[in-house]
């Protein structure tokens, strides 16, 4: 057997068990932080109902019709299967407004930041 195929078995080898390591890692991980996760989607929620309650624009269907749109334009070959509601940020007037939402699905998250123009949410970022 050759140096160069006995090198490619061991970064073949190396490699699977590098990828089962990260995906182990990553179950650990989403295991870990959920009951946090699922902490911060209630307070989102609850404060999303406050802020509707003083302030006409804060409408969710709005606001997930936004947040779809941006991942549509940032992401277009990438599904998910979840969005949530994470962080409302309503501050004094309507111009620094933002909401955070995390789209969630086989292929990892994606957090996307919409801010208020107006009576619109626009995206501000998608990570």
């Amino acid at each position: 057997m050759s140096t160069l195929a006995i090198v490619l078995i061991v970064l073949g080898v190396l490699l699977v068990i590098f990828l089962i390591g990260g995906v182990l890692g990553v179950r650990a991980r989403a295991r870990h932080q959920a009951p946090t996760f699922e902490g911060h989607v209630r307070a989102a929620d609850e404060a999303l109902e406050q802020a509707r309650a003083q302030d006409r624009g804060w409408h969710r269907d709005t606001m997930e019709a936004a947040a779809h749109a941006a991942i549509a334009e940032a992401r277009p070959d990438w599904t998910y299967d979840d969005l949530q509601l994470v962080l409302v940020d309503d501050r004094p007037g309507i111009e620094e407004d933002r909401a955070h939402f995390v789209a969630g699905g086989s292929d990892g998250q994606a957090r996307v930041i919409l801010a208020r123009q107006g009576d619109r949410w626009l995206a501000e970022r998608v990570d």
